[in-house]
């Protein structure tokens, strides 16, 4: 039976996703075939997750997907890494519903914690100590401590640790060669790094040198199986759908497209920026990407445009997020 764990952090900004690349790329190295899972409906990190494992990325949305199809997804024949988003109790209000803290519950899952310590020392006992105890259904198994300054700085902070009884895995030294680049809305996507395997490769040694792999692999737990499920009836899907497929619509998910195909539906990519037209079909779906990178170009493509209003006429249309914007009368970029 496959195993897992979540890696997850105190708040955004704490270097969990280059951790968790770095272990997903140094596993598998390793031998240790590792797949991943992403918490929340993140559309980035996913792509990252997929150039480090050559498997594709599934998201684990606790606010959005029900208990029954959480369980679904997370089935896995290797052992995986979900990485948490956000802080790990951070969630929709009021109670927070949505948090990575959500699928450690539903699961049993233990919790690997990466705290940025670069601007402290004894003070991580109190904030390990705070996730630690927060809530009694979580486990907090273990903390990789990243940007540590020095040796002596790495060694106050498992001194200070030592007390808690939660085993320190790694403690990463600050890495300039680990910074990637960002944008609004998040990071440069996977797909416009020309460096990534590079980049993917130095996060893994950089991970490798310094956690303890087989102490983190020996965490890992069976994901707690699902209890009775209700009846399910997803409804009618269409024959046929056409699809945006290009650097300026890549935000879908694989899940959804998977279940599209086994419920019978046929898929009709086709590239906007291309000036593709769109195919006929029952349903156009333009998911989200970034058009107003390529807005000169989008208004440019008559062919396109054109096409995508004969499709209005017969077909459902629906953009979600930069496709929406792209069914407006303008999109003013930068």
């Amino acid at each position: 039976m496959s195993k897992g764990l979540i890696i997850a952090a105190p708040a955004s900004g704490a270097g969990k996703t280059t951790v968790t690349l770095g272990l997903l790329r140094a596993l598998n190295r390793t031998g240790h075939m590792t797949r991943s899972f992403k918490s929340g409906p993140d559309y980035i990190d996913p792509a990252f997750h997929a150039a480090a494992t050559g498997q594709p990325c599934l998201n684990l949305d606790a606010w959005a997907m029900s208990s029954d199809r959480l369980s679904d997804l997370i089935t896995a024949e290797a052992d995986f890494i979900i990485e948490g988003a956000m802080g790990l109790f951070d969630g929709a209000p009021p109670m927070g519903k949505g948090a990575t803290a959500d699928l450690a519950r539903q699961f049993g899952l233990p919790v690997v914690l990466v705290v940025n310590a670069a601007s402290m020392s004894h003070s991580v006992a109190a904030v390990v100590r705070g996730f630690a105890t927060h809530d009694p259904d979580v486990q907090i198994a273990g903390v990789i401590l990243n940007n540590v300054g020095s040796e002596r700085h790495g060694a106050m902070l498992r001194s200070a640790l030592a007390p808690l009884d939660i085993p320190v895995l790694g403690t990463l030294p600050r890495s300039a060669n680990l910074a990637r680049p960002s944008r609004h809305l998040g990071l440069v996507q996977a797909g416009e790094m020309p460096d990534l395997d590079r980049f993917l490769a130095t996060a893994a040694d950089h991970v490798a040198t310094h956690v303890d792999l087989i102490a983190l692999s020996a965490l890992m737990a069976p994901p707690r199986a699902p209890g009775p499920r209700g009846p399910r009836d997803r409804g009618a899907a269409p024959k046929t759908i056409a699809l945006a497929q290009d650097a300026a619509f890549s935000f879908s998910y694989p899940h959804q497209i998977a279940d599209w195909q086994a419920a019978g539906t046929k898929i009709l990519p086709f590239s906007p920026l291309a000036d593709d037209a769109v195919p006929e079909a029952e349903a156009v779906f333009l998911p989200g990407g970034y058009p107003e990178l390529h807005a000169a170009c989008l208004a440019a493509n008559q062919t396109f445009m054109q096409s995508l209003k004969v499709a209005a006429q017969t077909s459902d249309i629906y953009g979600e997020c930069g496709g929406y914007m792209t069914l407006g009368e303008t999109l003013i970029d930068a």
